[in-house]
């Protein structure tokens, strides 16, 4: 069993009611498991090492924020064993989907496997404090691979790395999820020459989704309004109210200075999607057609 960092800050157990009701049918999508490391240890090549966060924790907090389903994303920690999140789709069965992070080496049996289990994407991490990116070769190798499946990928970068990745972005032959709406940085503006790429982005390719998470991570301003980041994800649900999606990114790795409030975060939806036909396509509409799109015939 590993310990996890000494700065390490443990997801809260005890969150608040929120206010907000979500509809029936509402997902998660966006959040992960880690361990048990005594049952699933963490990656040698890990950069961080976490505390556990199984899935009967997810289970306790989803139904506690009253949502139906989640979407689970691979954690960097686990790095390309699945076996934690299998484990868990197993248990949640239809209730949840995957996201899987895969290498060049898996096999054809592999990732049918994995998407029997409930994966229905991939992830490529680019953040360089997390991970060691790879060429751009490497990725387009596993996206065509990927495709075939009818999956989708999901990318997480910085800001500051989309123009060098811009190129390979859009060349990627699947749906591509965008976490954390491109990690912006939030003292500047939506329409921002930074933000204002990412946008542009967005509407030249129809492919391209965004995750509207991470107030948490992005904020300066702090919670519990993190009033900085809620601009930026209300330009995106405006702009693109089909192709948004929110999730709790529950149990918020990596964080340094507080561990947010999940009822809190909820909370804060109405804000980011202001009626409630904007918040219907962002927790139900848009979520169920990406990851369960055999209920949208």
């Amino acid at each position: 069993m590993d310990s996890p960092d000494q700065d390490w800050l443990a997801f809260q157990t005890n969150p608040s009611s929120p206010l907000y009701r979500l509809p029936p049918g509402a997902v998660d999508a966006h959040c992960h498991i880690f361990g048990p490391s005594a049952r699933f240890p963490f990656a040698p090549e890990r950069k961080y090492t976490p505390s556990d966060a199984g899935k009967c924790d997810l289970i306790k907090l989803r139904d506690h924020l009253g949502f139906d389903r989640n979407v689970i994303v691979q954690a960097t920690c686990h790095g390309a064993d699945n076996g934690a999140m299998i484990d868990a789709l197993q248990t949640l069965g239809h209730r949840a989907r995957g996201v899987a992070t895969i290498r060049t080496e898996i096999s054809d049996e592999e990732l049918r496997h994995l998407d029997r289990a409930g994966v229905r994407g991939v992830r490529f991490n680019f953040v360089k404090r997390l991970v060691d990116p790879k060429p751009d070769s490497y990725y387009l190798k596993l996206a065509e691979r990927i495709s075939q499946l009818g999956w989708h990928i999901v990318v997480y970068f910085e800001a500051l790395d989309l123009v060098e990745r811009w190129d390979l972005f859009t060349s990627l032959p699947t749906i591509v999820v965008v976490d954390h709406m491109g990690r912006p940085d939030v003292t500047q503006t939506p329409d921002g020459e930074e933000f204002s790429r990412f946008r542009q982005l967005m509407k030249d390719h129809d492919q391209f989704w965004c995750k509207v998470t991470g107030p948490e991570r992005l904020s300066h301003s702090g919670p519990p309004e993190y009033s900085d980041v809620v601009p930026f994800a209300r330009s995106i649900v405006d702009e693109f109210p089909n192709r948004v999606l929110w999730g709790t990114d529950w149990p918020h790795p990596n964080l340094r200075d507080h561990m947010p409030d999940d009822g809190m975060l909820v909370d804060l939806i109405p804000q980011i999607a202001r009626t409630e036909e904007l918040r219907q396509l962002l927790l139900v509409t848009n979520p169920t057609r990406l990851y369960w799109p055999e209920e949208c015939h």
